[in-house]
């Protein structure tokens, strides 16, 4: 007895019935990595709203966190790190400077430019989401062999460094 169809088999299925003209093999990688995506992003964001973020937020409190001490960065710096554009970045920073998990002063260096700071509070929580969402990630790559895991990184990695622009 055969495998039940999964959604992206299903719809290629239809395709390949309304347009056997065209090949719809592609459908069954990138379909399945954007089900996939989708899939993880709601697993990964239960982790984040149980201590009160957002996506975004997480990734401004751990791109401050990952900078070492003393935890700052400038607010252009977190958009590029983040992928967001610097309006984006305000709204976040607003909304966490306002649950006192960081703090914006003007730069020491140029009094122009700003610095984002992590609070003792911002750290702390930081410190803590952190360690659950790695324990949230272990526990949906559990699913996978350690091999099947480690190859998986592999081709992902050899397809981003295709897709992706150089920095």
């Amino acid at each position: 007895m055969s495998e039940p169809m999964d959604h992206v088999a299903r719809i290629q299925a239809e395709w390949h019935r309304e347009r056997p003209d065209l090949d719809v093999s592609p459908q069954g990688v990138i379909g399945r990595l954007h089900r996939v995506g989708a899939l993880l992003t709601d697993q990964l964001n239960t982790v984040y709203q149980r201590f009160g973020l957002s996506e975004g937020e997480f990734d401004v409190l751990a791109a401050l966190r990952r900078a070492g001490e003393p935890f700052e960065r400038a607010p252009g710096e977190l958009a590029a790190f983040t992928m967001v554009t610097t309006g984006a970045m305000t709204k976040r920073l607003d909304r966490l400077e306002a649950a006192g998990l960081l703090t914006r002063r003007p730069s020491q260096s140029d009094g122009r430019a700003r610095v984002v700071a992590l609070t003792p509070a911002g750290r702390a929580l930081i410190d803590e989401a952190f360690t659950a969402h790695m324990r949230n990630e272990r526990r949906l790559l559990a699913d996978l062999s350690p091999a099947e895991a480690e190859q998986l990184e592999e081709l992902l990695t050899t397809w981003l460094a295709r897709l992706e622009p150089p920095r």
